[in-house]
Parts: structure tokens; sequence; C-alpha cells
């Protein structure tokens, strides 16, 4: 229900900070522009219901990241490596879609349970 309602833009830079990415990053995720983002954060406004679901997303994402791998930075260390379940695609890459970071989250999901193939 937050996705629809739209979460606030600051709450997308502050998951960017967590997951370390970078505010071109975090607009390139979100298919918008850095320019975007910043005004929205300075005008605090509400992100539309497609991004916003992607940031919760990636919320849970980083939790689940942090937990399996003992930190966020290792997490994100994983997220830049290419990975044998994604392809070989590094699993940043796939972050840009809500599908994708169902993909990484799976795949994060086997690595918890010593599935690795």
């Amino acid at each position: 229900m937050e996705a629809r309602t739209g979460v606030l833009a600051n709450t997308a830079f502050a998951v960017a900070e967590l997951l370390q990415l970078s505010a071109d990053e975090l607009a390139d995720l979100l298919h918008t522009t850095t320019k975007t983002m910043r005004t929205y954060r300075q005008a605090k406004k509400r992100l539309a219901p497609a991004p916003s679901e992607q940031v919760l997303k990636l919320l849970t994402l980083a939790r689940q990241g942090e937990e399996v791998f003992g930190s966020v930075p290792a997490f994100r260390r994983w997220l830049d490596k290419p990975a044998y379940g994604l392809d070989n695609q590094a699993p940043l890459l796939l972050l840009e879609t809500s599908g994708g970071i169902d993909l990484v989250a799976d795949e994060v999901d086997r690595i918890a349970h010593g599935d690795l193939a």
C-alpha cells in the first residue's frame, strides 16, 4: 500500500545510501535523472507508484543481502560481480526492474540455502 501512495524521494536516497549507490546509479535504476531525484527530495515530493515499489523492494533486498552476506558492503561487492545463477550478469544491472530485483532476491535466497548452481 505504501508504494501506491508513493514513498518520499528522501527514502529513495536513504536506500541508495544503504546500498552504497551514487545518486546517478539511483536515478538510472529508477529510470529518471539525478536532477529530477534531487528536485523531488528538496520539494519533499513522493515518487510515483512504480518507482516507489522498486525502492521498497530494494530496501527489502538490502536487508536480505545484509543477512546472507554478513554486511551491506559485502553484499554490495557481490552485486558488482557476475553471478553464475544470473547468467553471469552483475546483479546490480538487474535492479532496474521489479522482476530483476525478484531474480536477484531469489539468487540471494539460493546462496543462503547453499544452492549455488
